[in-house]
């Protein structure tokens, strides 16, 4: 009885996987191939963390990120990086962030002038639904910028 279950697991596992690559991404044509297949899925269940297919949205979700943590470079980028990055995206104009303060200041954060203080970023997270961690500075990069104003400060 168990072989013959195998078996049928065996031929379902085969044909489900010409349609979705399941388990360990390899190469960039099966990454691209499992991303397109869950925006489908997602696109059919949306938020219904109940409905059939969300166990397979998250197994492909896992599989994806997998393959970037290993594959894929993510450049350092400072929390204005960031925030001008998701402005762009989102098409947003400076006088577009009251929860930061006026166009003056968002343009002073921007320019590197001024730092986010803890309200703006835990509003900037609420609003773009980002984790509060994407806009501060990471130990490797704050050292960097105290060298950087460092050197400076020695130029003068």
């Amino acid at each position: 009885m168990l072989a013959k279950y195998i078996q049928n697991v065996n031929a379902d596992y085969r044909r489900i996987r010409q349609q979705i690559p399941l388990g360990v991404l390899h190469t960039k044509v099966e990454y691209d191939r499992v991303v397109a297949v869950l925006d489908n899925i997602l696109d059919e269940i949306g938020e219904q963390e109940t409905h059939t297919l969300a166990d397979l949205a998250e197994t492909l979700a896992l599989s994806i990120e997998a393959y970037e943590a290993t594959h894929v470079v993510i450049p350092d980028a400072s929390g204005p990086d960031i925030l001008r990055s998701l402005m762009e995206e989102h098409e947003l104009a400076q006088s577009d962030l009251p929860e930061i303060g006026s166009q003056g200041v968002v343009s002073e954060i921007l320019s590197g002038k001024r730092d986010l203080n803890v309200r703006q970023i835990a509003q900037l997270a609420v609003r773009f639904g980002v984790s509060p961690t994407v806009f501060m500075p990471t130990p490797a990069r704050t050292a960097r910028l105290r060298s950087t104003k460092t050197r400076k400060a020695h130029l003068r």
